[in-house]
């Protein structure tokens, strides 16, 4: 996923929430022969349909032509996160805490770079870095937050679809 300040996280933003979305999360990768794919993943309140995302796609590839902030061809995919919602920015954190996540590491922190648990929130930052806290493995782990490489929500197979 794109940091929070990229430029590519920014000019989704100010596209998808003035809509009335929230932006997950921007994800830009390179394919076999100098293409990439930038992929955006939007959230409503009421869900994602197939419309919405068409509906994000299209506002976006006109901003994308005028800002041109990607060299060569790319293609655009807009999504919904589905039930493995990726966490991505600070307030995601917050936001689902309590809920069960997988937890992927940059680097190994005690000798593991993946971890399972409960998702207890933020806490204090410690040199100006969130830091997340996971309750796993019978103890709590504070992780910065730009130490980790991904983290996605473990969906609860007796919740309903929209977390």
């Amino acid at each position: 996923m794109q940091p929070v300040d990229s430029t590519l996280t920014q000019l989704a933003r100010r596209v998808v929430e003035p809509m009335g979305y929230e932006l997950v999360g921007v994800e830009h990768f390179q394919r076999g022969g100098g293409a990439s794919t930038l992929r955006i993943y939007i959230d409503h309140a009421n869900g994602v349909t197939l419309d919405d995302c068409t509906l994000v796609s299209h506002q976006l590839s006109g901003v994308l032509d005028v800002e041109d902030p990607l060299p060569g061809h790319y293609d655009l995919e807009v999504s919904s996160p589905g039930l493995d919602r990726p966490l991505v920015f600070a307030e995601h954190f917050v936001r689902f805490a309590g809920q069960r996540i997988k937890v992927r590491l940059a680097e190994k922190v005690e000798g593991r770079r993946n971890l399972e648990g409960v998702l207890l929130g933020l806490g204090p930052a410690t040199g100006g870095n969130a830091v997340v806290r996971l309750e796993a493995e019978g103890r709590t782990w504070d992780l910065p937050l730009a130490a980790l490489e991904s983290a996605r929500l473990i969906p609860d197979p007796a919740a309903g679809a929209h977390p």
